[in-house]
């Protein structure tokens, strides 16, 4: 696991909580943000998960 699978995943966990959170409070900014920081999130992991499989391949 390299430094972009770990930040993406801890994106997208803050990004859910931030969602959840602007959904109770009634707040669309906040859950708009939370839902960007997931996609964030997810890209990042995505990217890391494409190094980590370009790495093992070269590997072998």
């Amino acid at each position: 696991m390299n430094k972009n699978q770990v930040a993406g995943a801890v994106k997208d966990i803050a990004g859910k909580v931030q969602q959840e959170v602007g959904k109770l409070v009634g707040s669309h900014e906040q859950n708009a943000k939370g839902l960007g920081k997931q996609i964030s999130g997810k890209a990042e992991k995505a990217y890391g998960d494409a190094k980590e499989a370009v790495k093992d391949a070269a590997g072998k």
